[in-house]
């Protein structure tokens, strides 16, 4: 039960449909050292280990991560947000030749039916 509620209060919270591809990993307080705004809290999200559907069929492992993106989001109660967001890459044997590959956030946006919000932070991910 505990865990549920968890999970809807990080859904309101997140932009919609980040959680079907990414784990929450940890959340830091800080201080802001602005007027308006005097705290600071870091989402930390990693993505799922779960290979894109492009490359099931080859033979591939995960080669960890690439360097972590911050994205602003919307404040809340009076605290400025920001996402860091890590994006996973995998080695994919294709052709007898090993390459390293990451999900196409283009090909995500394409099959999804998201928001405007959700349009927004996939976009920022995409500038990597």
């Amino acid at each position: 039960m505990k865990e549920d509620i968890n999970q809807s209060l990080l859904e309101l919270i997140l932009p919609e449909g980040v959680l079907d591809y990414f784990n929450i990993v940890g959340l830091e307080k800080g201080e802001s050292g602005k007027y308006v705004y005097d705290k600071t809290l870091t989402i930390y999200l990693e993505e799922k280990n779960k290979i894109p559907e492009e490359y099931k069929s080859h033979k591939y492992k995960s080669s960890g991560f690439m360097e972590p993106r911050l994205i602003n989001d919307y404040p809340i109660r009076n605290m400025l947000v920001t996402l860091s967001v890590k994006r996973r890459r995998w080695d994919v044997e294709i052709d007898g030749q090993t390459k390293k590959v990451t999900r196409d956030w283009r090909l995500v946006a394409q099959g999804t039916r998201m928001s405007a919000e959700y349009a927004a932070f996939l976009k920022e991910i995409s500038r990597f």
